[in-house]
């Protein structure tokens, strides 16, 4: 029985999700389906990461099994081919061993997310960053992360509704940087708890815009409370880039 590892490509905006859900289409369900359409078996699609509604990818993982021998440029374009007109693409596929599972042999996941920092609204660009109008210091946005970064409880930073069993992580990387009109979060973590990414970055806004001060990153985190964290920022922004293996 072969085994088929995906790295995807999406728009999140059409999406419930990447979990397959009973409210709305999801990413896995896309897929899923049009892998049927070509094979003709049903299979069930296991991701490295279960990215909410509206959150994108240019490098999301996913396995699943076939009873048929395929090649993999087959499973890529038949694949790709059943899926249009939707926002998904497979860039590549790949024969991997029955050992393989795109969640649990991930060591490190990467994320990226988008604040465009101008007057003028996006037009390209909207639903992809989160616009934020007024100026944001980037370099006390980035001192801000730098109390985040390294093994933590992150209570502060945690969805209500995660399932994950420990609200200790270990975050390797969090950096903020400048390109162009864009402010840009870059996270690196073995794994992320439910809205962690999002909450770390509506912190960091709140500091480089001026709001809050550069220890507050910190304060919060210390805090282990909910409450103390920045809003959330909107899915729009949010991109898993890539999953190392």
């Amino acid at each position: 029985m072969p085994r088929f590892k995906l790295t995807i490509e999406y728009d999140g905006g059409p999406f419930v999700g990447w979990q397959r859900q009973e409210n709305g289409r999801s990413v896995q369900q896309a897929i899923e389906e049009a892998v049927a359409a070509f094979s003709g078996e049903t299979i069930v699609l296991k991701g490295a990461g279960r990215t909410d509604s509206g959150v994108h990818a240019l490098g999301q993982v996913a396995h699943f099994d076939l009873t048929r021998e395929r090649t993999p440029d087959v499973v890529r374009d038949a694949t790709n081919a059943n899926l249009r007109p939707q926002p998904i693409t497979i860039l590549a596929a790949e024969e991997v061993g029955a050992d393989f599972d795109a969640r649990f042999s991930a060591r490190r996941r990467h994320y990226l997310y988008r604040i465009l920092e101008r007057r003028a609204p996006p037009a390209l660009d909207r639903g992809r960053v989160w616009w934020v109008a007024q100026p944001l210091d980037v370099d006390v946005m980035h001192a801000a992360a730098q109390a985040l970064v390294g093994q933590h409880d992150f209570t502060t930073f945690r969805s209500s509704q995660c399932q994950a069993k420990s609200p200790v992580k270990t975050l390797d990387r969090l950096d903020v940087s400048r390109e162009g009109d864009e402010v840009v979060v870059r996270a690196i973590a073995r794994s992320f708890l439910h809205n962690q990414v999002r909450s770390m970055v509506g912190t960091l806004k709140k500091v480089g815009d001026g709001s809050w001060p550069v220890a507050a990153a910190g304060d919060a985190l210390a805090a282990r409370d909910r409450a103390r964290s920045g809003p959330v920022a909107p899915p729009d922004g949010l991109y898993l880039v890539a999953v190392d293996y």
